[in-house]
């Protein structure tokens, strides 16, 4: 590169910017649609990695100390601001009331028992909701929530379980963070007794 094109490229000076280094990582977690990593923050506004990592928790921190909305949270080394998770009553009104849904209730019930009973199969999503799912699964594995994960042993059924996306779009770092709900699903063997009955 030319000194002429090295003096043509602006050099970002974040502590000029109102707010500072820690403003402007705000501002690019507000745009960002999935997590990313305190290196890559580092690398793209060309910042020390520690002090974005330290920079990152700090803001953490402040908002839980706030109490606001939202909260800063490291989901598999990925940072993104995500709804507060004893907030979800309003999120969950807000997205499932009138024109703001996103996904039917027939989807979310039917992610729901994938998310409590993966591996599952169809035939067994469809006994636990007593209604045929083969749309529904479609329409969940085109989004990206869930996906393909084996086959069962013994008839060759396709297995499906939750995907990464999924966990970030809920917040969650695994599954074991699920809120306690599977008591409430039938248990594994009662699932069975439907699927021979024919109600699968």
């Amino acid at each position: 590169m030319s000194e002429v094109e090295q003096e043509e490229t602006p050099v970002l000076d974040l502590t000029s910017l109102p707010g500072g280094r820690r403003a402007a990582l705000e501002a690019v977690l507000m745009v960002i649609d999935q997590p990313i990593s305190a290196a890559e923050l580092a690398e793209a506004l060309e910042l020390d990695p520690a002090d974005v990592t330290a920079d990152l928790e700090a803001l953490a921190s402040e908002y839980a100390e706030a109490d606001r909305g939202f909260a800063l949270r490291s989901i598999n080394g990925g940072w993104r601001i995500y709804s507060r998770g004893d907030l979800a009553p309003v999120v969950e009104k807000f997205l499932l009331d009138g024109q703001q849904a996103k996904l039917t209730q027939a989807s979310l019930e039917t992610l729901a028992v994938i998310a409590y009973r993966q591996p599952v199969s169809r035939a067994r999503i469809s006994a636990v909701r007593g209604v045929n799912v083969d749309g529904v699964v479609r329409t969940l594995l085109t989004r990206g929530l869930i996906t393909e994960v084996g086959e069962d042993g013994e008839g060759g059924a396709t297995l499906y379980g939750t995907t990464t996306f999924f966990l970030q779009r809920m917040g969650l770092s695994s599954l074991d963070e699920l809120p306690p709900l599977a008591p409430y699903l039938p248990p594994a063997h009662v699932i069975d007794e439907l699927i021979e009955q024919g109600h699968g």
